[in-house]
């Protein structure tokens, strides 16, 4: 069948222009350590990386905190643990703990 755009459609798809899937991209993950454990299904996971000043060439440490969900209370401050950037879970939850790292 012949549309008024002169485009071949069978069964309601574009064969000239097909949809193209969706695909669920993977999100960042990073390494860090947990120092608050005090809410519920929520830590506190604390991420450290090193940058290089662009005019002085000294390395020099940065850290952010990201609060990250978890399912299970089997973590404590002071584990190392994985987070993966996911779904929000609340107004400042967006990553999920993997497991120990």
């Amino acid at each position: 069948m012949i549309n008024d755009n002169n485009t071949v459609k069978s069964n309601g798809v574009d064969k000239i222009n097909p949809p193209t899937p969706r695909l669920r991209r993977a999100g960042r993950k990073l390494v860090g350590q947990i120092i608050s454990a005090k809410m519920t299904n929520t830590v506190i996971v604390k991420v450290e990386s090193v940058k290089v000043h662009p005019k002085y060439h000294k390395r020099y440490k940065v850290s952010k905190k990201y609060p990250s969900h978890v399912d299970t209370t089997d973590y404590k401050v002071g584990d190392k643990v994985t987070i993966e950037e996911s779904r929000p879970y609340s107004k400042t939850v967006n990553w999920k703990v993997i497991n120990k790292a």
